[in-house]
């Protein structure tokens, strides 16, 4: 998604919109088509509004940029107010690398930009992110949470593994990494999916994950991999209360679900919803207002 920028004689610019999440592969389209760099970025610790911005040179190929976000507008429903800032050469790419340090996650894990050497890590598993896509880099509360928690379940070698809502990736390259196994990685959003993938090829993991476009658990492919002994649902925390019965449903025996995008102040209300279904807490992660529930499918026959 980010690429090295040119050098520029010209006065550059940053041109950015913030939008809801179904409406960001339009303007992201919008925009990178006359942007020599574009960065997608949480504008909000719910993760339902996405700033989308690029660098361009200063007043240059503004037809093309009008015509562009009126497609986007028409494409998402959205009318997005677009925002302009003065950028000195470089600046933006800078702010983006100074926004994405290499990171230690749990005892197993660490999470750098493309932009950061390769340093090779004899006790940890190195995930590659590009960093101008934000989105799922390992600084996020829930991922840090569900990487720590995937650690915490390795130990029972899960063999079917679901990461739901993958947005970037990085979950399901982590299982990948650790387990050894093949991960189906879902996304409702057509730029997640393809953000996944590239990923996973980049991390020399392309052959574990498929990675697919689908509506969660209406998704065909989904449906016919069922029971899965380890799901990941790094979501919000209503859509996850919505969907407990499909995933009790697809969920194996003795299987474990990692539950996240949750806050603090949610935790009884997700947990209500899964416990009714016969699911057992196991342990709770938190970092900072974000909270991982981890629970457990007992062996015993449920009806659901």
């Amino acid at each position: 998604m980010a690429v090295a920028p040119r050098r520029h004689a010209t006065a550059l610019e940053t041109v950015a919109v913030t939008v809801p999440e179904p409406a960001v592969e339009a303007y992201e389209n919008a925009i990178g088509s006359v942007c020599t760099t574009v960065g997608i970025f949480e504008a909000n610790p719910e993760g339902t509004l996405w700033r989308v911005e690029g660098v361009k040179d200063a007043g240059h190929r503004e037809d093309e940029l009008a015509v562009a976000l009126v497609l986007a507008q028409l494409t998402s429903g959205v009318d997005a107010t677009l925002e302009r800032d003065a950028t000195e050469a470089e600046g933006w790419l800078a702010r983006t690398y100074e926004s994405f340090p290499e990171q230690d996650v749990g005892q197993r894990f660490v999470i750098r930009g493309t932009h950061l050497p390769d340093v090779k890590h004899p006790t940890r598993i190195a995930l590659t992110l590009d960093a101008g896509v934000a989105f799922g880099s390992g600084e996020h509360g829930s991922t840090r949470g569900c990487l720590r928690a995937l650690e915490r379940i390795a130990y029972r070698k899960p063999r079917k593994i679901l990461d739901l809502g993958c947005g970037s990736g990085i979950l399901a390259m982590a299982a990948a990494a650790l387990l050894h196994k093949k991960v189906l990685a879902v996304d409702i959003e057509p730029w997640s999916v393809r953000v996944a993938a590239q990923n996973a090829e980049r991390n020399g993991l392309g052959r574990a994950l498929t990675c697919r476009l689908g509506n969660g658990w209406k998704t065909p492919e989904i449906r016919h991999n069922a029971p899965y002994d380890l799901v990941f649902a790094n979501i919000l925390a209503r859509p996850l209360c919505l969907m407990a019965k499909d995933l009790a449903h697809n969920l194996a025996p003795g299987g474990t679900v990692i539950l996240a995008g949750l806050l603090r102040t949610q935790i009884r209300m997700v947990l209500a919803a899964h416990r009714r279904l016969g699911l057992v807490l196991e342990h709770t992660f938190t970092e900072g207002d974000w909270a991982t529930l981890v629970l457990r499918r007992p062996f015993s026959e449920t009806s659901f």
